[in-house]
């Protein structure tokens, strides 16, 4: 897996990132294809995808804005995003079923923590669930407590990494 592309995502990418979307999420919290033609179009710098042998095999993405927390409101088309914005969240973290477990996401993650960095953000921010605390807590999250997030009907933790 030492041929792994990560690069900023692309228009053309839309199916592929979708069909990894909905393997990786339930049908209430994954992201619609109409939610992606959104977010590429309107932050493409923090929507990343992983890339092996000319196919996308993950993706990593979420808004930047002056918001300490990820809330509900965020994941709505034109929900809050400002590109100066102080904080780059993440709304999503998926690998394709075949390629997990082999460092995809992690790869992903920490380019757009690098990138966040070189950006000069105050810090990288997500909600996950409560069995992936750990896994975020290996790549410098701080687990903050239960989230004010109910997207898809989840309870969600506020995780965040300070840069």
């Amino acid at each position: 897996m030492n041929q792994i592309t990560i690069r900023e995502v692309e228009p053309d990418d839309i199916d592929r990132v979708t069909a990894i979307e909905k393997m990786s999420f339930p049908e209430a919290e994954a992201a619609s294809m109409a939610a992606f033609r959104y977010r590429i179009a309107a932050f493409p710098t923090s929507f990343l995808v992983a890339e092996y042998a000319g196919t996308v095999i993950g993706h990593v993405n979420g808004c930047c804005t002056d918001m300490p927390t990820i809330c509900d409101e965020l994941f709505e088309a034109d929900g809050g995003h400002d590109p100066n914005g102080a904080n780059q969240m993440i709304f999503g973290l998926a690998v394709a079923v075949e390629y997990r477990r082999q460092g995809v996401a992690g790869m992903l993650l920490e380019a757009l923590i690098e990138r966040a960095r070189l950006q000069k953000r105050k810090q990288v921010v997500l909600t996950c669930k409560s069995h992936l605390i750990a896994y975020y807590e290996k790549h410098g999250f701080v687990l903050r407590g239960i989230s004010e997030s109910t997207h898809g009907g989840a309870e969600w933790y506020d995780m965040a990494v300070m840069l």
